[in-house]
């Protein structure tokens, strides 16, 4: 069997002889391989319906059927223009033209069945390898020729496609999960957080989802406080003269924001680094202070494009849990070895599990091969020495230097990179800081950046969809709801909540006039891991009736039980 790619890139073909089948003036644009499947972009006569797509994917396993071969030929590019001309496709003799324009003498174009088009390939050999490939055509989109809105809106065909049925039905499925666990739509039933259009990609927090921010707070600073890091703060706007020593007016000025004070100009932090540089230069250091752990949960602000904008995955205003950690050479191996440890130890509080990959130098980097080289393997050397296995992911560094990524896998088998281990030679050098040595001499130290959570925000809608919304306990904003049956529990439903509260419990009552069965049920929406029904019984035996966030009805236990329980 062919690898994916290919399969994907040849059943785009398939796709672009079955609609000119139906659309014999259909005019062929693109038709790339994507992640989970393909595209092509046509110009049709009509507007496509999502009627039409079975249609189309009827006629393309008719076209496989045929067992027709992939043949690939070389052709003069001027010829190439002519007959792409004469066929009515005109966007493929344009982008002829260009290739003829840029040097190239010839092109390369596939037949199969009736379809001719220009394409660099690879494909299967013949529709005998996607007989058993398991494809299905999901939705229409619009796209501009080139993505330039000064061009056509041509119709785009979205396609999914996986080497067997089989793995395409379990994609399916996980994709309904994955839309059952959506935290935009949870985050809105437990009134965690909103958007709105006067400020798109900058989510507004509610009182329950500061609970949760607070809480997840709360526990880093605990954890960092016992691994012996100090917490700063930097402001949000610096000048420019900031950023381009840091590097980053050079290398990531399109994805930051600019003002002007005192005609001067200065731009919204994007990162945290630059700031704690500063911070760092404020008095002279020691040897002696080494390993100098400073932490920040700092608000940095990025350009996103509106259109790739998500929820809380993909926002222009996050709080990055940094920590800059300055130490000799000497030290590097063990400092990356305690983050390691740091970062295992909180995830395994949340239990999740992760793997682990290496990144390396970017083309758009800065600083010197010796430096990137000897940064590369340090992390390799602490790495090994950690007995962590890891894969090399190459070219995705920061511009500044490699780094070690966490990638946690939730509940549905999905990986999201959070936390990382950044080694860097280039800043300590580009701010031109200093420690004193035990010789008395001056030195450069080695600085290493990391986020064990990444964004705050981020990480919360990660644990919304692992958990589906059903947090650990000592996570969840509302931790207990007491749902009394008739007004006549009243009294008894504030004792309880008083006696939940003493015990530090973040608990409510619902005393709204509605019949039990629907306080559960919204109850369960909202994600509350305990419900504490009373009734006429219940009161009568000073207990409660329990029922557990995906557990259900867990019969009547006695109050301090109770307690107990959800404190544990």
């Amino acid at each position: 069997m062919e690898n994916i790619e290919v399969i994907r890139h040849s059943l785009s073909h398939v796709m672009a002889e079955a609609v000119l089948e139906m659309f014999p003036e259909a005019k062929l644009a693109i038709g790339p391989a994507i992640e989970n499947g393909f595209y092509y972009d046509f110009d049709l006569p009509r507007t496509l319906i999502p009627e039409d797509l079975p249609l189309i994917e009827k006629k393309m396993r008719e076209i496989i059927k045929s067992g027709a071969k992939f043949e690939k030929a070389k052709i003069p590019s001027g010829e190439a223009v002519k007959q792409f001309s004469q066929a009515g496709q005109n966007y493929k003799a344009e982008l002829i033209k260009e290739l003829k324009e840029a040097g190239e003498k010839t092109v390369s174009v596939y037949k199969s069945g009736r379809l001719v088009d220009l394409c660099k390939g690879p494909h299967v050999e013949s529709m005998e390898e996607l007989k058993n490939v398991g494809f299905k055509l999901e939705k229409i989109a619009g796209a501009y020729w080139k993505g330039s809105e000064k061009n056509k809106m041509l119709q785009r065909i979205y396609g999914l496609a996986f080497t067997t049925p089989e793995e395409l039905s379990d994609y399916l499925k996980m994709r309904e999960e994955a839309e059952r666990r959506d935290h935009r739509k949870i985050g809105a039933q437990m009134d965690l957080f909103s958007f709105h259009e006067e400020g798109p990609g900058f989510p507004f927090w509610h009182p329950k989802g500061m609970v949760l921010w607070n809480t997840l707070q709360d526990w880093w600073r605990q954890e960092h406080r016992q691994a012996g890091y100090v917490e700063v703060k930097t402001p949000i706007i610096l000048s420019r003269e900031l950023w381009l020593n840091s590097g980053h007016w050079d290398h990531y000025k399109e994805n930051m924001y600019f003002t002007k004070i005192d005609e001067r100009d200065f731009a919204v932090k994007p990162m945290n680094c630059p700031g704690g540089l500063l911070l760092y230069k404020e008095k002279l250091h020691s040897y002696k202070e080494f390993p100098l752990k400073v932490a920040e949960i700092g608000l940095v602000h990025r350009h996103e494009l509106a259109g790739v904008l998500h929820g809380l995955f993909r926002v222009r205003a996050f709080h990055q849990d940094d920590a800059h950690i300055f130490c000799m050479e000497s030290q590097i191996e063990n400092e990356v070895i305690e983050v390691m440890k740091l970062i295992d130890k909180m995830y395994g509080k949340l239990g999740l599990n992760y793997h682990l990959e290496l990144s390396t130098r970017p083309e758009n980097s800065m600083g010197s091969d010796e430096m990137w080289q000897k940064a590369e393997e340090a992390l390799k050397k602490a790495l090994d020495k950690n007995g962590s296995e890891f894969k090399i992911n190459p070219g995705d560094g920061a511009f500044y230097g490699p780094k070690i990524d966490f990638h946690i896998k939730d509940a549905i088998g999905r990986t999201w990179q959070t936390g990382t281990i950044q080694l860097d030679f280039s800043m300590p050098e580009k701010f031109d800081i200093n420690y004193i040595a035990e010789d008395g001499s001056k030195k450069r130290p080695v600085m290493l950046h990391r986020v064990v959570l990444g964004s705050f925000e981020r990480f919360i809608g990660v644990m919304i969809e692992h958990f589906a919304g059903v947090l650990p306990a000592w996570l969840a904003p509302v931790q207990a709801i007491v749902l009394p049956i008739t007004d006549n529990q009243t009294g008894y439903a504030e004792e309880i909540i008083q006696k939940l509260k003493s015990a530090n419990i973040r608990a409510e009552v619902d005393l709204r006039n509605e019949s039990i069965a629907k306080k559960i049920r919204e109850a369960e929406l909202q994600k509350i891991p305990f419900m504490l029904v009373i009734g006429q019984k219940e009161q009568a035996g000073n207990k409660v009736s329990v029922r557990q966030n995906n557990k259900g009805d867990l019969g009547q236990q006695e109050v301090d039980d109770v307690i107990k329980e959800i404190l544990k």
